[in-house]
């Protein structure tokens, strides 16, 4: 992996505080995440529930907005965590959004160790799928 070290004690103790900020009146379980960027930068994101379910945003989402927010660029390490700041795996649109704002080499950590995208969502579709097969 290239770019910046990732120190993911500070990636969890990001991650932990964002649950802090999470908005779960509902389902009362905030999620917090946090991004490690390859120019350095930590983006972070939590949870934002709504009583129409269907719109509520994963902490995920919160996060790849703050990146492209904050100056874009890619996701070099990601962990995302519960209210306990247990380790917690990305729902599937989430992963999809990790693969788009990352790298096949972004390394994800998961409840059952760190594992690069490419293991985490295998034959992703990403934006060349887009231009490959336009008509």
């Amino acid at each position: 992996m290239s770019g910046p070290a990732v120190d993911w004690d500070a990636l969890h103790a990001e991650a932990v505080r964002m649950t802090e900020r999470a908005y779960c009146p509902y389902s009362e379980f905030p999620v917090g995440v946090a991004g490690l960027v390859d120019d350095g930068r930590v983006v972070a994101g939590c949870n934002v529930e709504n009583a129409g379910y269907g719109v509520t945003l994963c902490a995920e989402c919160g996060m790849v907005s703050s990146l492209h927010a904050t100056g874009g660029g890619r996701l070099v390490a990601v962990w995302c965590v519960d209210g306990r700041g247990e380790t917690l795996m990305p729902c599937g649109r989430c992963r999809q959004l990790l693969w788009e704002n990352g790298t096949p080499d972004t390394v994800l950590r998961t409840p059952e160790g760190d594992l690069p995208m490419r293991e985490v969502l295998p034959q992703a579709f990403g934006p060349e799928d887009l231009v490959t097969h336009r008509p």
